[in-house]
């Protein structure tokens, strides 16, 4: 259920840290833009976008264009792939995905089920496109 506006503010009076509570009701929080929500979770996790775009197995320039807003809509597997590159949680890939008009993860459809699981677990892209490539699936790409 969204609690409101008023709602959020006090629970915000309640924590020692905005990054407390960014974490606890990130679900709550809308973001204008995939890379308004891509930046704030780069500084959030305290990563480095070309380490980011490296682990995530994209161009450079394509990356970089997704981070600084210039590539508003990428396709989904590149939107996974980022997520996998940023080491997100099932939930922080689901949000990624609802911010670019995707469906969500979706456990019963096979291939969503597969990089559900890679992301669950922890697993890099290679890992992940072993997986899928395993049970004869398309790969992130």
């Amino acid at each position: 259920m969204k609690k409101t506006t008023e709602d959020l503010q006090n629970i915000m009076k309640t924590k020692k840290s905005y990054a407390e509570f960014f974490e606890e009701e990130i679900d709550e929080l809308e973001f204008q833009s995939l890379a308004e929500y891509l930046n704030m979770l780069v500084k959030q996790k305290n990563l480095h976008k070309n380490d980011v775009i490296a682990r995530s197995n994209l161009d450079r320039s394509y990356g970089y264009q997704i981070f600084n807003g210039t590539k508003t809509k990428p396709a989904r597997d590149k939107v996974l792939m980022l997520a996998i590159g940023m080491g997100l949680t099932p939930a922080e890939t689901n949000k990624l995905l609802k911010i670019c008009q995707y469906p969500e993860l979706y456990v019963r459809l096979p291939r969503d089920a597969a990089i559900y699981f890679s992301i669950d677990n922890g697993n890099d892209i290679m890992e992940t496109n072993a997986t899928l490539e395993e049970n004869g699936m398309d790969i992130l790409e």
